[in-house]
């Protein structure tokens, strides 16, 4: 028996031809479990067999254990792939949707391949894997493919083990597969002989259109087209947060940004992410693009129907997820036409269902490494490997949801699904969760949660009759980070994000902690504001200004003059509700301080986008520039950080007309120098070298940069993030480890 990503990447195929080659007998064929294999031959051959199993795999799969037994000889006379066979309740690993591979691009741009121009080419190698599955053992017919009968020619490619499509299950072709159409925004059908030119046509025109590819829906237009995009984030009113480009080719992009050889390989490889690159001098997309930003989300085309978009006239695509406020991303033909006519001038539409969305996966390299920001398409439902776990499901945070289950030794991290803030985005969260349930054959024994008792997912959790298990938010980020590097001792934790429900009720987010796999203890945190408003301090970071100037300027009203100058008559009021106590939930928060900082400084009043503030800040600021301001660090039952000598300092340097460029640098800086003072506290009190750096913070490459590279310096052993997202992406990886650890060890 073969475990491992096994089934739908031409492993069974490889068998066959490998067994036939070393002239052995027997048969092959997929089960729940993996792959089974019996075959029958010289002692000597058999071995060869199965070290060319275990070294030479098939580039897709992922060989986790081979298990041998010896059974009675029955005289095989060859050597077949047999039919499926499904096992309850055992698991069987799935691949990811792959980007297209090179040969099939080769197909569809050859004059003599009958696949030309076809959008839906796929082999072994290659396609859509996750996004079909309906049921497991991985067959067409458990499958959206089911419906497309192959015909002669496919079927003879999908019965031939010579062939790359050998047992293929999307196989298919202009005569028998999958077929493109185009409808006006009204879900008019237009008789177009061909549906890509026309849709060239019309990008090129400037007009927007609606394109079902892998795992949902994109908003498409012209990267050249200024007016065109202006006319994308008017109607999806998307004013200001950065949309992702698609381009032709990797020379394309390098005419634009700055590409690593490691971004390269991102880019080009088998999966294909967007990938955040920093923008060349010479840039010259619109800047309507990524506005207040020096760098860009770029991705080469990862299907066939991308790739045939392109042509001499259009190099550059805007494409984005198709979504409308929050919502989750359009998969179905019928809520996009419903949604997006009001967005998109026309709908390119083909008829392979998409059984299961799946959003394009987002990647950053910072210091040289792949940090991963949204992880997504091409990675979910790829497993991490975790010995001695219980059957748990994790159901993760609020925002950037995913979810987690673990069985026979794996943990399987969901796709992203976006944040839990309406109807819409829950019952796809459900919805997913019940389909792992259903794949993996998984059935939950206990159930990880966060500590916040209004989550959605909190709540979720709640209506299972199972033993629970809750988690802090910030020991779960720390645990991710802590798992993915294969930690088990304490070590000293810096997590900073948005915001997290703390252990004494309050909203916690720059927080500093001594933990290992089941416990932490809080042993430093920024200093508790007021965040007037509640959840409206979070989209309009004037109030966090505010608020850090009155706390910082002191509470006599007379003595708040540039707190007034400011912000007029609403600092007034907002003073009224500070003293009056009136939603003013009280928080730690890096994140909050980060908004409070750009607002001061005058970068932004009120964001659109998560993080906009922050995000504006940092891309105006410079690693060169080595400056910073004044802080305290008090120790009181734990250690306490003040920043509001710091604020003193930035209103002092905005008054003496220093620019924005300068304070947010110098503000960056102290947030280095202030984090890795506490590290040097927390080591002369405990002796640990070793410090975890995670939450939605780190995704700021200029704090991730100057941390570690400044702990290194002072001699500690830092730890970041990898192959799990800092922000809340990761955190349900978090919670599952706490959770299982807390049962092995006893609550």
């Amino acid at each position: 028996m073969v475990e491992g990503i096994v089934q739908g990447v031409g492993f069974r195929p490889f068998v066959y031809n490998l067994a036939n080659s070393l002239d052995l007998k027997g048969y092959v064929n997929n089960n729940s479990e993996g792959v089974h294999i019996d075959v029958e031959g010289h002692e000597e051959t058999i071995s060869e067999f199965l070290q060319r199993i275990e070294h030479n795999p098939p580039p897709l799969a992922r060989i986790e254990k081979i298990s041998i037994r010896e059974e009675i000889v029955l005289n095989y006379t060859i050597f077949e792939i047999k039919e499926s066979q499904k096992t309850l309740d055992k698991i069987t690993l799935i691949s990811p949707d792959i980007a297209i591979c090179k040969d099939c691009e080769e197909d569809i741009y050859s004059k003599t391949d009958r696949r030309r121009g076809y959008a839906f080419t796929n082999c072994t190698n290659c396609g859509p894997r996750f996004s079909i599955i309906k049921e497991l053992p991985y067959d067409r017919e458990k499958t959206t493919m089911q419906e497309f009968k192959m015909c002669k020619e496919c079927a003879r490619e999908y019965s031939d083990p010579t062939n790359r499509r050998f047992h293929a299950q999307p196989n298919a072709c202009q005569a028998c597969g999958p077929e493109l159409w185009v409808e006006d925004n009204q879900g008019n059908k237009l008789e177009i002989e061909d549906p890509i030119c026309f849709a060239q046509s019309k990008i090129m025109e400037g007009k927007l259109l609606a394109i079902k590819g892998l795992g949902g829906y994109h908003l498409a237009c012209d990267g050249w087209n200024e007016a065109a995009i202006h006319k994308l984030r008017t109607r999806k009113r998307r004013p200001f947060k950065p949309l992702a480009v698609m381009m032709k080719n990797v020379e394309t992009i390098k005419k634009l940004c700055k590409v690593t050889k490691l971004e390269e390989e991102l880019l080009t490889g088998i999966r294909k992410p967007i990938v955040i690159l920093d923008q060349k001098q010479d840039y010259d997309l619109p800047q309507i693009i990524s506005p207040h930003q020096k760098t860009l989300g770029v991705m080469l085309p990862y299907t066939p129907l991308h790739s045939l978009l392109f042509s001499d006239k259009v190099e550059a695509l805007i494409m984005t997820s198709a979504n409308v406020n929050g919502l989750p991303i359009e998969h179905m033909d019928s809520g996009a036409r419903k949604s997006l006519s009001g967005i998109v001038d026309y709908f390119l539409i083909h008829n392979r269902e998409i059984y299961l969305p799946i959003d394009d996966s987002v990647l950053r390299v910072v210091e040289e490494k792949q940090t991963i920001i949204r992880r997504a398409r091409s990675f979910a439902p790829e497993p991490f490997r975790a010995l001695n776990m219980r059957d748990i499901l994790a159901c993760g945070p609020n925002m950037k949801n995913t979810f987690c289950i673990s069985k026979d030794g794996f943990l399987f991290l969901s796709q992203f699904n976006g944040d839990l803030e309406n109807l819409e985005t829950f019952e796809r969260y459900k919805n997913n969760v019940e389909h792992f349930k259903e794949v993996f054959s998984f059935s939950p024994k206990y159930i990880a949660h966060d500590l916040h008792p209004e989550y959605l997912s909190t709540k979720y959790a709640l209506e299972y009759n199972l033993p629970k298990i809750a988690v802090q938010h910030h020991h779960a980020h720390l645990v991710s980070c802590m798992f993915e590097n294969n930690l088990e001792r304490k070590v000293i934790g810096v997590c900073f994000d948005g915001t997290g429900f703390g252990t004494d009720g309050k909203l916690w987010g720059g927080e500093f902690m001594v933990f290992d796999r089941k416990e932490f203890t809080r042993v430093g945190h920024l200093d508790y504001i007021k965040m007037p408003g509640g959840e409206k301090a979070i989209k309009e970071p004037w109030r966090m200004g505010a608020s850090y100037l009155y706390k910082t300027l002191g509470t006599n009203k007379e003595a708040c003059g540039e707190l007034f100058k400011l912000y007029g008559e609403a600092a007034e009021n907002l003073i009224d509700i500070i003293d009056a106590n009136i939603n003013c939930p009280q928080t730690s928060s890096m994140g909050r301080l980060f908004d409070a900082v750009s607002n001061i400084i005058g970068i932004t009043d009120k964001v659109t986008y998560e993080g906009q503030a922050a995000i504006e800040l940092e891309a105006i600021s410079d690693l060169e520039i080595q400056e910073a301001y004044s802080y305290k660090i008090l120790k009181q039952d734990m250690y306490i950080v003040e920043p509001y000598e710091m604020i003193i300092e930035i209103i002092k340097d905005k008054l003496n007309g220093v620019s924005s460029k300068i304070m947010a640098s110098k503000f960056q800086n102290t947030i280095v120098n202030l984090s890795v003072s506490m590290c040097i506290y927390l080591r002369d009190d405990t002796s640990i070298n070793e410090v975890v750096l995670s939450g939605g913070v780190f995704q700021n490459p200029y704090l991730l940069t100057k941390i570690s590279r400044n702990l290194e310096k002072e001699g500690f052993v830092v730890y970041t993030h990898s192959h799990l997202p800092s922000n809340d992406g990761g955190v349900a990886i978090g919670q599952i480890i706490i959770a299982n650890t807390s049962l092995l060890r006893g609550f």
